[in-house]
């Protein structure tokens, strides 16, 4: 074969691993632990976030390799398109020269991503079944939550059940008897949802441990992940038929419809960016938070941000909550975007985010004007009420 035939082939498949795990599981953390060992210093990260603002980027520490964005909304959802896009774009690069090689490809997604698309995705695009060989799902799950997120969402199931590694996280919160039974009882749980699966707790996390899990497939899982994959086909098919009398398809096969609202992901799932350009005192951020929590925790599914605080303003506090349960906050040494501007993301459950923002302007003493009393008098002045302060 001649050498003009051999360079126009191809390299060899690119592995790429999913890693997943509802929110607050603990991925970020994960992925930091990983990019520390070398194994991972030509890796190609793709990070997607649900909502309009992503700030899991500044979390991560940079690596040797490339790192990409997507934040137009769930792994799931609106953002399939732009992961076709941005794989297809990565190989472009590299095999022209112009960006660096990646030896491989970890795809974070947010943790209300359905998993079965993006698998689907990778296994049957034609070109991109080419290029990349899926060699595995990693699942994080979050100990202290993990039972209760899986009774109450099907993404967390079908998380856990396509997984060739699962990571628990946070167990060693578990101090009484009774909690480090109810983690027992999780780790069971879990080994019924994916017989094949690896368990391995954060601790021994490790890349050599993770992410070389052989080639993704149906061998020791639940038949239901074939089925959902097979559901996924079809869905594809269907979209790609044409719509009668203006209806917009849009649909998975797994009873998730929705428009495309990167914010949205159903009807009672809302992620929204809190940002403000004036700084809290310590005291009344955490009455803020504890207000928050003592009557909204069970709903409020993820929050994180960077707070300026007026005892340091130039050193940010860092915050992860998952419903009742807040980490300790870190103080940064910087900003680590050069931007001075409090940014707190959000996803809740059945929580309006314009009741979020009331408080927090109660809380600085700012008056907040009701943003959809502002659209009605926009859209009709004569209709509209007369403007007013948020209760």
């Amino acid at each position: 074969m001649s050498d003009a035939v051999l360079q126009r082939r191809p390299p060899p498949p690119t592995p790429f691993t999913v890693l997943t795990g509802f929110l607050g599981a603990g991925k970020t953390t994960l992925l930091n632990r990983l990019l520390a060992d070398p194994m991972l210093s030509d890796a190609l990260i793709l990070i997607n976030e649900f909502g309009e603002v992503g700030l899991d980027h500044l979390f991560v520490e940079k690596v040797e390799g490339d790192m990409v964005l997507m934040s137009s909304g769930c792994l799931c959802c609106t953002i399939r398109g732009d992961l076709i896009a941005t794989l297809e774009d990565a190989l472009r690069n590299r095999d022209n020269g112009r960006i660096k090689p990646f030896s491989r490809v970890i795809v974070e997604t947010t943790g209300l991503a359905d998993p079965a698309p993006v698998l689907h995705t990778i296994m049957h695009h034609p070109y991109l079944m080419l290029r990349f060989r899926l060699q595995g799902v990693v699942t994080v799950v979050d100990a202290i939550n993990g039972a209760a997120t899986l009774d109450a969402q099907e993404e967390a199931v079908k998380q856990v059940a396509v997984a060739d590694r699962i990571v628990i996280t946070k167990a060693d919160l578990a101090q009484t008897s009774e909690q480090i039974d109810a983690v027992e009882a999780l780790r069971q749980r879990l080994h019924a949802l994916a017989p094949a699966a690896r368990i391995i707790e954060i601790a021994d996390a490790r890349a050599e441990n993770l992410l070389d899990a052989g080639l993704f497939g149906f061998e020791g899982k639940l038949p239901d992940v074939e089925r959902w994959l097979n559901a996924e086909a079809l869905a594809e098919s269907r979209a790609h038929q044409p719509a009668h009398h203006g209806e917009h398809n849009h649909h998975h096969g797994h009873g998730h419809v929705h428009a495309h609202d990167p914010n949205r992901h159903d009807a009672r799932i809302r992620s929204f960016c809190l940002t403000s350009d004036r700084f809290i005192a310590p005291g009344t951020f955490d009455l803020f938070i504890d207000m928050l929590r003592n009557v909204h925790g069970s709903n409020m599914l993820r929050v994180k941000g960077l707070i300026g605080l007026t005892d340091d303003p130039a050193r940010p506090v860092v915050i992860h909550g998952v419903q009742h349960v807040f980490h300790p906050p870190v103080r940064l040494d910087a900003w680590p975007d050069g931007q001075r501007l409090t940014r707190i993301v959000f996803i809740l459950r059945d929580i309006e985010p314009e009741h979020v923002r009331g408080l927090w302007a109660a809380f600085l003493g700012e008056p907040v004007i009701d943003q959809a009393d502002v659209a009605a008098r926009r859209d009709n002045p004569l209709a509209a009420k007369p403007s007013g302060l948020l209760a």
